[in-house]
């Protein structure tokens, strides 16, 4: 769900924005999943090369536990968990439950108001 976000804010890079242009056309208009698209156009993996500067610079800062930014506002799989219902124990979370949760646009649009609210932040976070 999260490269969905990173698809609809065009945060890829120009490369696999050129490869795939179709394929994030079909995210955009919610014919294809991030994760469909993951698998096809990036071997399954989801790796610094996909993202532009701004992606990369806002996942590091998102997606790591101990950044100071995410230290503040929380992180990518904090919050998710939070939203989702995943427990949380001594900084571990439920494998189980984390990767439990469908794939579905009714999830995705729940998570996308959390990260594009932590973005905003981040981008509040930077300028300070």
């Amino acid at each position: 769900m999260y490269l969905t976000w990173c698809i609809d804010n065009d945060l890829l890079a120009e490369e696999l924005e050129d490869d795939c242009a179709e394929e994030i056309q079909q995210v955009k208009n919610r014919t294809l999943t991030g994760a469909a698209f993951l698998l096809h156009c990036c071997d399954g993996k989801f790796t610094t090369s996909d993202l532009n500067d701004l992606g990369n610079a806002f996942t590091q800062d998102y997606y790591n536990d101990d950044t100071a930014f995410a230290q503040e506002f929380n992180d990518y799989l904090y919050d998710y968990a939070q939203l989702f219902d995943i427990a949380i124990t001594a900084n571990y979370l439920d494998q189980d439950s984390l990767y439990r949760v469908a794939n579905t646009w009714s999830h995705y649009n729940r998570i996308q108001e959390v990260i594009t609210q932590r973005f905003s932040a981040w981008q509040s976070y930077q300028s300070r």
